[in-house]
């Protein structure tokens, strides 16, 4: 190893990306690959059943047990929690979660238990993530944990068996790219308006392969779940990380979770995660402002999170490009069931689905229920509700946002990732048009020929309510 180049990229500005990541390598090679010291790993049903079968091949065992965490999400039921799941592959998967965890001796959390939810909503929860950690998943979503100041993404088959072997991986070191978010929003534009929009404006290629770190007074002002939201939305760009350093608002979040360190400790990992900040004069391979202050809600018209637009704009027209974005577009209005011209407030729908990683934890319930107290979904709308982790749930009964919503007329469901896969029951039909609070709109995500409309949790929950997409602003309010 080079200590004098060593020495040198530690004296010089450096990015958050580049603190976390040095501080994490345990050898290079020439080639620029690097082997990272991996903290923590997130494993759910759906990805690791070949992990494990690998390991088993080879006669491996875990490295380090408390490293990694099990707990089903993708594939389990939300109608219930007897036990029962109907779908075989989905039984199967969930089955074979909990045998891997007795046969390599690893924390499991059973889909009954009370700590069970998705992985990029509990692992926040029980202090699991922590600013300065690496943390991997097999799901690309894994950079939610990034509000935290952690090195957070999402890895594949093969890579997850060699972490639960190895607690390490080789990476390649990702260039960095920072936005800084100015302005004051509005109201009711929220952290997945600011996202869509920010995609919208860059496409889904606009930070391929990179560390997105955001700064600036919007995020200073925004609370973790919000934050979360973020970094979860910046996979839809094309990066692999987001990032945010830890603050306050963070130390807050994680203080007296079951993970995280306490006394002395708290106090020693506190002075170290003020550390975690990008340098004065850091360079990054990318910079770009974005000013949210003159947002509207956004809604999504097409199948990617880059066709967004306004709540009060028009869908856009086939003929207003030209080349290989016309006909994309063209296919995306075919499958949406759209001319193009229509305002988008025009649009009816028949379902909403309030949840997911990006928009299933606490606040985003109380967002949603803010909205739907006192009022009634339209009859031609089914509507439900589906809390990040069980603990969410458990905070939403205490508060009472369980009978707001079903006073409404939503279905109050269980925690799982449910319609955002639809790899469970929870999937729409052919043809049925829903507005989601989750993170994808493909051809196809929440249920083949289904149709989906990205926005916030109060924008579903006013689109519950009227039985088309409206600008939650205009909602009458209720005495």
């Amino acid at each position: 190893m080079n200590t004098s180049s060593n020495k040198a990229a530690t004296t010089r500005p450096r990015t958050l990306y580049e603190k976390l990541w040095q501080t994490h390598v345990v050898a290079r090679r020439e080639d620029g690959m690097a082997l990272l010291y991996v903290d923590r790993h997130l494993i759910q049903e759906v990805s690791s059943p070949n992990a494990f079968a690998d390991l088993v091949a080879a006669g491996r065992s875990a490295r380090r047990r408390d490293a990694n965490l099990l707990v089903p999400d993708h594939a389990i039921p939300t109608r219930r929690r007897d036990g029962r799941i109907d779908d075989p592959l989905a039984r199967e998967q969930v089955e074979r979660l909990a045998e891997n965890a007795r046969r390599f001796d690893l924390p499991h959390i059973p889909a009954g238990d009370e700590g069970q939810g998705i992985v990029h909503v509990i692992g926040p929860e029980r202090g699991f993530t922590l600013p300065g950690t690496v943390l991997v998943c097999g799901d690309s979503h894994t950079s939610t944990h990034g509000a935290f100041g952690a090195l957070a993404f999402g890895i594949g088959t093969s890579e997850s068996a060699t972490v639960i072997a190895t607690q390490c991986l080789w990476q390649k070191p990702m260039p960095v790219m920072r936005v800084t978010l100015t302005g004051v929003p509005g109201a009711h534009v929220t952290a997945k308006d600011i996202m869509l929009a920010l995609i919208a404006r860059i496409g889904t290629a606009g930070a391929a392969g990179h560390a997105v770190e955001y700064r600036g007074p919007v995020v200073d002002a925004m609370d973790m779940a919000a934050r979360m939201t973020l970094c979860n939305m910046t996979i839809e760009a094309g990066a692999r990380v987001g990032l945010i350093a830890p603050d306050e608002k963070a130390f807050a979040y994680l203080r007296g979770r079951p993970g995280a360190p306490a006394g002395a400790q708290w106090e020693a990992a506190i002075a170290c995660w003020r550390t975690l900040r990008s340098d004065e004069g850091a360079r990054f391979e990318q910079e770009l402002t974005f000013d949210a202050g003159d947002l509207a809600p956004f809604v999504t018209w097409g199948t990617s999170p880059e066709d967004a637009l306004p709540v009060d704009a028009r869908v856009p027209l086939p003929g207003d490009v030209e080349g290989p974005a016309a006909e994309k577009r063209r296919r995306a209005l075919a499958y949406m069931g759209l001319a193009g011209g229509e305002p988008i407030e025009s649009i009816a729908i028949d379902r909403v689905f309030i949840g997911s990683c990006t928009n299933g934890r606490i606040e985003d319930l109380r967002a949603a229920a803010a909205v739907a107290r006192g009022r009634r979904i339209s009859e031609r709308v089914r509507a439900m509700v589906v809390p990040g982790s069980t603990a969410t749930k458990r905070q939403a009964e205490a508060e009472g946002l369980d009978r707001l919503f079903m006073e409404a007329g939503f279905e109050w469901r269980h925690a799982g990732c449910s319609m955002c896969v639809a790899m469970n029951d929870d999937r729409l039909a052919p043809g049925e048009r829903c507005a989601s609070t989750s993170n994808r709109n493909f051809e196809g995500r929440q249920g083949p020929g289904g149709r989906t409309h990205l926005m916030s949790p109060a924008m579903a929950a006013a689109a519950a309510i009227a039985g088309h997409i409206v600008d939650v602003r205009k909602l009458e309010p209720i005495a």
